[in-house]
């Protein structure tokens, strides 16, 4: 049984892949974590509640023009 040999592209393409691996396993969890704690704050914000309010209610409003 053999196995062919790798091609210089295709040592390329792993080389990329392994580099772009590694980018995200080391900068990418920091980039998901500064989004995290982003949208925590955003929520959490002051002046938060009362437009989360308003927007939970807008299913509720009747609609003020008539569809007839």
């Amino acid at each position: 049984m053999t196995t062919q040999p790798v091609t210089a592209r295709e040592g390329d393409i792993m080389e990329i892949y392994t580099a772009l691996r590694h980018f995200a396993d080391s900068w990418g969890l920091l980039a998901m974590t500064l989004f995290f704690l982003g949208v925590v704050a955003f929520v959490f914000r002051p002046g938060a509640k009362k437009s989360a309010h308003e927007a939970a209610q807008i299913p509720l409003k009747e609609d003020s023009h008539d569809d007839r």
